[in-house]
């Protein structure tokens, strides 16, 4: 394909499946628009993300990628693969580092296939970078490089990534949620889908949710349907101070729902990212994990952590037992720093 066409096709970026990383891949595209404004970028990324892409202006078409984690399904990836080169793509970016994620560009014949070497995919990519975690310390720097030739240092700084819901939409979905609008809301995001190491404990938030509530806050949980069971003990042991919204709204709405609030409290989570790149105040509450690599990337985002001898571990559950990291991280420890984001909103609207 010459440089004419390739400057003419449209970009196909292969999207990863969790959406914390779906929402890091933002600066990406964002340098990928920039460079080609007269090209469109689709997104191939599962359903369950989709909804991330759809607040990036930056993205022309989401299209569902249909194979589950772990499925193959070589013949159904070749017709998916034939069907996207009707769409004359001529670059793809590919996220994920697996063998399967790079199946559907080659089966679709797009001429530039760019992405990190792993898992045995040499021959599916032509434009092959070797990851050197020393030069790209962060999961977004990982991503915004590939926009870059392979032979040049990444253009840094690297902007925060941003999510666009617009300004009507807060009101209108509380409104079909059956919510009130309250002045001063914190939203809490109890979740953690890698596991309960990663979840500061629920009766740490129910005392955070009444601390917030005589403060004059309306405080929300939000999740997954899979997070209901700990956003129903929160809100039990809050003593009502807290709703329960975990499982009763989609992404999207979570999204929205997030857009609104004045604060943030989240575990190291998806939804942290999607409230950092919203620009919300948010607390960031690490144990088993690092900020080094995927941190809320905002200049409202504050991390709170126990720097323990055996933290971060990056288990699921706590391989000694105790789970001192989240634990002994109190509430009182918390409420320090939303006295000192309150402080900085105040500031920064004076």
């Amino acid at each position: 394909m010459n440089g004419a066409k390739e400057q003419d096709g449209r970009a196909l970026v292969v999207a990863p499946s969790w959406i914390g990383d779906a929402v890091l891949s933002q600066p990406l595209l964002a340098r990928l628009a920039a460079q080609r404004p007269e090209s469109a970028i689709d997104v191939f990324a599962p359903k369950w993300v989709l909804p991330v892409y759809v607040r990036m202006p930056e993205v022309a078409r989401t299209i569902e990628n249909p194979f589950g984690h772990g499925q193959l399904a070589l013949g159904q990836r070749r017709r998916v693969g034939r069907a996207l080169a009707q769409n004359g793509y001529s670059h793809a970016y590919v996220l994920p580092n697996s063998l399967k994620s790079a199946l559907v560009p080659w089966f679709a014949g797009i001429a530039r296939r760019v992405g990190y070497i792993g898992e045995m995919r040499y021959l599916l990519l032509n434009d092959r970078r070797p990851l050197d975690k020393q030069r790209l310390p962060l999961m977004v720097e990982r991503f915004a490089w590939l926009a870059q030739p392979a032979t040049s240092e990444l253009d840094r700084p690297v902007a925060h990534p941003r999510l666009h819901v617009a300004a009507n939409e807060f009101s209108e979905t509380c409104q079909h949620l059956e919510l009130g609008s309250p002045r001063r809301l914190a939203c809490f995001c109890p979740g953690a889908e890698f596991g309960p190491a990663k979840r500061w404990p629920a009766g740490h938030f129910a005392d955070l949710a009444k601390r917030l509530a005589d403060k004059g806050y309306a405080v929300w949980l939000l999740g997954s349907a899979a997070d209901k069971p700990v956003g129903d003990e929160i809100a039990r042991s809050s003593g009502g101070s807290a709703i329960n919204l975990c499982g009763t709204t989609s992404l999207d709405q979570a999204v929205v729902l997030l857009s609104g609030a004045h604060l943030v409290v989240t575990n190291d989570s998806g939804l942290m990212h999607v409230a950092a790149a919203l620009e919300r105040p948010t607390i960031a509450i690490y144990g088993s994990s690092s900020p080094s690599f995927t941190p809320p990337l905002s200049d409202v985002a504050r991390v709170v952590k126990l720097d323990l001898p055996c933290s971060p571990c990056f288990a699921r559950t706590c391989p000694l037992k105790h789970f001192d990291c989240m634990v002994k991280l109190d509430t009182a420890t918390v409420m320090q720093q939303v006295v000192a984001l309150e402080q900085d909103s105040t500031e920064r609207n004076s």
